[in-house]
């Protein structure tokens, strides 16, 4: 996703240092372009070699590096990058960024710059919720400088609170608006639903399916890269939503379907990517039903049809639905078009290599109303997410 992204991360003299190893790991996993300048006593945390192994590129500490190319390396790097990364950035680099220090090199390059600035703060917990600090912070914030906050959790000196550094997916978030970001659907309000329905029988069983919810939190996180203010309704899973995201958890059908209902009046655009159980159990038991006594079969009952419900009364709301077929899909995805009043259907077929539920990939094609199809090949869930998004922007925004 960052590819051909020019990314200089700066790092400093804080415990915290170490983690900036797999952030550049997972930037050069999406072929980033990285460079890194490491202060002196950031050195103390994470060696140069380190970074060099991991970045590709040649580490530099100072405008005098043997590593330099030039004297105004300062510049060069400054102009060079889509983006400066501070992680983690220090009390003392904040303070110094604040106040319009160019005291060595990384400093000089965020004056340099004109690029976006983005800042990892961590610290002990007093050094954080200290005035002179909070001021600083403020400061570089009204200059337009971008913070992922610290969080609180346990610090190197063995206290709680406050100051310790983002986890590594918020960082690579921030990265993302900077960089990916577009305002294609600024003012749009877009619900998105994800992952299963659970239906239970008693309390250790119930009924499902496969879905993970990948594509579901890959549509909600390219929605909102793209500018929408998107509401994420997802069953079970694993996953994190994007930041900036209202996220709501369900288990259930009834639950999705009651969740759907009172957020919807004030959606503009719905992708129903959840995979919602068919059908569920006409009773439930309060205890665990005993295998010796379980009946030869159970009985069912349809759950609510979601999709359907919103497609009956969506006025101009722009209504997206996905269809898992292992047989005559296209037929089966227009005449969905048609029962559920859908503007777009995303067809895919589980039995297929590379697609359907769990994968980190997929192989869809997607339908809209005027019968144009358009078949994808396999690719990752995020990139069939910016193809609806496409098609979303194209026939509504």
């Amino acid at each position: 996703m960052f590819s051909a992204k020019k990314i200089l991360i700066g790092v400093t003299g804080g415990i915290a240092a170490y983690k900036i190893c797999e952030i550049i790991r997972e930037l050069k996993r999406n072929h980033a372009d990285v460079r890194v300048v490491i202060t002196e006593a950031g050195t103390k945390f994470v060696t140069p070699l380190t970074l060099a192994t991991l970045s590709e590129n040649p580490i530099v500490t100072d405008m005098f590096d043997k590593a330099a190319s030039n004297t105004t390396i300062h510049i060069e790097f400054a102009r060079w990058a889509d983006v400066i990364l501070i992680c983690p950035a220090t009390a003392n680099t904040i303070a110094r960024i604040a106040n319009g220090f160019a005291d060595n090199l990384l400093t000089t390059m965020v004056l340099a710059t004109t690029s976006p600035v983005i800042l990892c703060p961590a610290m002990n917990k007093e050094m954080y919720q200290n005035p002179m600090y909070q001021r600083n912070a403020e400061r570089l914030k009204q200059a337009g400088h971008i913070f992922v906050e610290s969080e609180v959790g346990e610090l190197a000196c063995g206290e709680y609170g406050w100051g310790r550094l983002a986890d590594a997916p918020h960082i690579i978030n921030a990265l993302k608006k900077v960089l990916l970001g577009t305002k294609e659907l600024a003012g749009k309000k877009m619900l998105v639903t994800a992952s299963r329905t659970e239906e239970p029988l008693d309390p250790v069983r119930f009924i499902t399916n496969y879905s993970s919810g990948k594509m579901g939190f890959a549509v909600a996180e390219t929605a909102a890269l793209r500018g929408a203010e998107v509401t994420l309704i997802s069953g079970p899973n694993s996953l994190t939503p994007f930041d900036g995201i209202s996220y709501i958890e369900i288990q259930t059908s009834d639950q999705m379907a009651e969740a759907v209902e009172r957020v919807l009046p004030e959606q503009e655009i719905v992708v129903m990517a959840a995979a919602v159980a068919d059908f569920k159990p006409t009773a439930y038991s309060a205890q665990k039903l005993k295998k010796n006594n379980f009946a030869a079969s159970i009985e069912l009952e349809r759950t609510k049809d979601i999709l359907k419900a919103i497609g009956s009364n969506k006025k101009d709301k722009f209504l997206v639905g996905f269809a898992v077929e292992t047989e005559r899909g296209i037929e089966s995805a227009q005449q969905k078009i048609r029962d559920k009043n859908l503007d777009l259907i995303v067809l895919n077929n589980p039995l297929e290599s590379g697609a359907g539920f769990r994968s980190d990939t997929n192989i869809v094609t997607i339908i809209d109303n005027s019968g144009n199809i358009e078949q994808l090949p396999q690719m990752s869930k995020s990139q069939v997410a910016a193809k609806i998004m496409d098609k979303i922007i194209k026939n509504f925004a």
